[in-house]
């Protein structure tokens, strides 16, 4: 690979964007494919960048066909990540078990007495409001967000934040009475139902389960569902 191009493919990377490097086998020719730009010497046609852009989503590397030409797509994804608003008790049997799946964790929540190290150590945390942390954090097609807290000043301004991205999981806990009520402000900022649809809650597989561990395994499982088998 020729430094230039890897230390573009580096900065892109840097930037938290899933990138494709797509080069024609034939000549070596090569441009750079992201959700937002096409950047090379490649010229590549609009059906071509929209099959691209695809494979992104999917994390899906391979050679694919424009006209009769190969081309090498080689996709480098950003990480998994799932982004919990507010620090409580499901939170910190969710994050355990993100880990594992090899999510990268960050817990939103402006309130000091529940942000704190003590109860989530060595965990990324952001005592911002929570639209402005999602904003900050840019949601994408690998990332999953899921509210907890209960509290409509924190959890709406998180979804209304949020449904308008790429990320391939929103949740919310609550029942669904809460979610009803949760459904007509979220409509009454002009969000519409398509858009509402989004939101997988009552959260979670239904498993039964009441305790805090319960609740976060029926997360995890919805999560892993959506990724692996619709997303």
């Amino acid at each position: 690979m020729k430094r230039e191009i890897l230390t573009r493919l580096q900065s892109l990377r840097q930037e938290k964007q899933s990138v494709a490097l797509v080069t024609r086998l034939h000549d070596g020719i090569q441009a750079f494919v992201t959700e937002d730009l096409v950047e090379g010497e490649l010229s590549l046609m609009d059906d071509t960048i929209t099959t691209i852009r695809q494979r992104i989503s999917e994390d899906l590397s391979g050679v694919i066909f424009e006209a009769d030409i190969k081309i090498f797509v080689r996709v480098y994804s950003t990480p998994l990540r799932l982004i919990l608003i507010g620090a409580v008790h499901v939170s910190q049997a969710l994050i355990p078990m993100a880990t594992l799946l090899g999510f990268e964790v960050t817990v939103i929540d402006p309130r000091s007495s529940f942000a704190s190290d003590e109860r989530f150590p060595d965990v990324t945390m952001m005592t911002d409001w929570p639209d402005e942390a999602i904003r900050k954090l840019k949601p994408d097609p690998h990332t999953a967000v899921v509210t907890l807290t209960h509290d409509p000043k924190l959890d709406d301004p998180a979804l209304k934040e949020v449904l308008p991205t790429n990320a391939f999981y929103i949740g919310s806990l609550g029942s669904k009475r809460t979610h009803a009520s949760r459904l007509e402000r979220l409509r009454a900022e002009g969000i519409d139902d398509e858009t509402l649809s989004r939101v997988h809650a009552p959260v979670g597989l239904h498993l039964g389960g009441r305790r805090p561990a319960e609740i976060a395994l029926s997360i995890m499982a919805e999560i892993i569902q959506t990724l692996r088998l619709t997303a």
